[in-house]
């Protein structure tokens, strides 16, 4: 009698398919990683070089996303999209959001039938002081003005 022969069967896409049901069940979703710019004014790179082309000079309290970190060097993502290099000492882990609508409304509670504290137009850089749900980020203004924006309404958070 002969050997009973078996299907092959792809065992690195199934031992893949296993590890995403694994990890989708625990719940093991990457956050985003925010800094933001320290100094006065820092110079962006396209490259991790001093000697690379300069993109922008970047401004106090700028909110970034971690794309990498490379031997003194961070790759980032700003509030447009745009990409750069940036030293790692001109950066804080004191994390700020930029506001990206054309006017966020800031309330007194996370919720937008509470009292209305102010409004920041578009590009107004406030900290960061959480996030209250998926919907809402507690922030404070300059001024110290504290209070509850939606997360739609600003990137960083």
């Amino acid at each position: 009698m002969g050997a009973l022969l078996l299907p092959k069967r792809n065992l690195g896409t199934g031992f893949f398919l296993f590890l995403l049901v694994v990890f989708s069940r625990l719940g093991l979703a990457a956050e985003a990683e925010f800094l933001s710019v320290s100094e006065q004014a820092v110079t962006m790179y396209d490259a991790p070089s001093l000697n690379a082309e300069k993109l922008y000079v970047a401004s106090l309290y700028l909110p970034l996303e971690v794309v990498v970190k490379v031997e003194g060097w961070v790759k980032v993502r700003d509030s447009s999209g745009t990409l750069a290099w940036v030293e790692r000492k001109f950066l804080s882990d004191k994390r700020y959001v930029i506001v990206t609508a054309h006017l966020a409304s800031i309330y007194q509670l996370p919720d937008s039938y509470s009292p209305l504290l102010f409004q920041a137009q578009r590009n107004v850089v406030m900290e960061w002081l959480g996030t209250e749900t998926s919907e809402w980020v507690k922030v404070r203004h300059r001024d110290g003005r504290i209070g509850f924006v939606r997360s739609a309404q600003v990137w960083g958070s």
